[in-house]
């Protein structure tokens, strides 16, 4: 499967291996554990009475990947946090997989099936997303959608049965927030990774790193250094960082927000070029001296590109910090623990890492605020959108 995700979509093979395929695995396993321990409860009224609440499974679930980069670029790991929550606990899927890559979601099909799971728990239909999302979405016998980014879609599927909709992560233009008394080796390993991590094509990627004043010259140069280490070539060689993007759709869409940055005032500090005469490789690329209002620092690019922003003042950097659209993750770097965590709990985002950067488990619930999305991801939290809650009460001693 790692051979056919970066044959497919351009991954690294190292990536693929260590990456996608081995985080849904873990995610599939784990919620294999989630099959018998959603538990029920017992409540006390009174003692004429027995009440109880049981967690039913909601029914049929669509999931559909229309236009988001994320489901052809993760295709596994968006896969299994699909279906791993909705097998558990006994609801029925069909998967339309991004028309770029769908052969990772074949493939699993085979693989679900080949170790026992009935006939129609697992289905998968291949076609453009603005056609089967359409269907799925009027369809009177699919109760739920999940990740459907779409709002005509959406409006859709409330008109034809109210169906439950969950859309748990939508994009983001992610802060890294690098404090002066960080540990700057370490906030550049982490930055760098927050934001070149698979391409740059992760929707949680680290975009804007805001930098202390008093070390940004110096986090400048250690980040645009640790930058030019990064290689870029063939996907299947074990030293590649970063392969090609996977169009051309892809590759003009990021050339066209460095060009958008060029003509806006902002400095390339590093990169912003092609890397070779063929096909679509593109260069880590930092920028500089930008403003709150430049289309690369608002808007969500999906490629290797980042701002590099200075700061001085802590309440500031979280009002900068939050003035997005999006709230999806964020990073803050500091060795002082209540100065961190007090950032962290202002910060409008439905992750925030300390010291660390594009860390997911399959057990710590991921989604967004604002635009990033409704819902939740991963974890416990996940259960909750595959059930109902029924509550049942038995009359034990009470006579009319």
């Amino acid at each position: 499967m790692s051979c056919l995700r970066s044959r497919h979509s351009t991954n690294t093979f190292n990536w693929a291996k260590r990456g996608d395929v081995s985080h849904s695995m873990t995610c599939i396993r784990y919620y294999a554990g989630w099959a018998d321990k959603v538990l029920d409860q017992t409540i006390e009224t009174s003692k004429a009475k027995l009440t109880y609440t049981c967690h039913e499974p909601t029914g049929f679930w669509a999931t559909s990947s229309p236009e988001l980069p994320s489901t052809y670029l993760c295709a596994a790991q968006m896969m299994a946090w699909k279906i791993g929550p909705a097998l558990a606990t006994g609801c029925a899927i069909v998967l339309k997989p991004s028309e770029f890559t769908p052969l990772t979601v074949l493939y699993m099909e085979k693989l679900i099936y080949q170790v026992g799971f009935p006939a129609g728990a697992f289905n998968f239909v291949n076609e453009y997303g603005s056609i089967v999302g359409q269907a799925l979405a009027e369809h009177p016998d699919v109760e739920n959608l999940r990740r459907l980014a779409n709002r005509k879609i959406l409006e859709e599927s409330a008109k034809s049965n109210l169906k439950k909709a969950t859309l748990s992560e939508l994009g983001g233009k992610s802060p890294t927030i690098v404090f002066d008394d960080a540990d700057l080796d370490q906030a550049v390993k982490w930055a760098a990774l927050g934001i070149y991590y698979n391409h740059g094509r992760c929707c949680c990627a680290g975009s804007r790193i805001f930098v202390h004043a008093n070390i940004y010259d110096e986090f400048l140069q250690r980040f645009t250094a640790h930058t030019q280490t990064l290689k870029v070539g063939n996907p299947f060689s074990p030293e590649t960082f970063q392969g090609p993007q996977i169009n051309q759709q892809q590759y003009d869409r990021i050339m066209g927000y460095i060009e958008s940055g060029k003509a806006e005032g902002a400095k390339v500090h590093y990169g912003g070029h092609r890397v070779g005469d063929e096909g679509y490789y593109i260069s880590p690329t930092i920028f500089t001296e930008t403003k709150p209002n430049m289309k690369i620092v608002q808007e969500e690019i999906f490629g290797p590109v980042c701002v590099v922003i200075k700061f001085s003042d802590d309440d500031d950097i979280v009002k900068q910090a939050n003035d997005s659209v999006y709230g999806l993750a964020a990073a803050v770097f500091s060795q002082n623990v209540t100065r961190a965590l007090s950032t962290a709990h202002k910060l409008k985002a439905g992750t925030v890492w300390v010291n660390v950067a594009n860390m997911l488990y399959p057990n710590v619930p991921f989604g967004g605020y604002k635009q990033s999305g409704i819902g939740r991801e991963l974890g416990e939290y996940a259960l909750a959108n595959y059930t109902a809650v029924k509550a049942v009460q038995v009359n034990l001693l009470i006579k009319m």
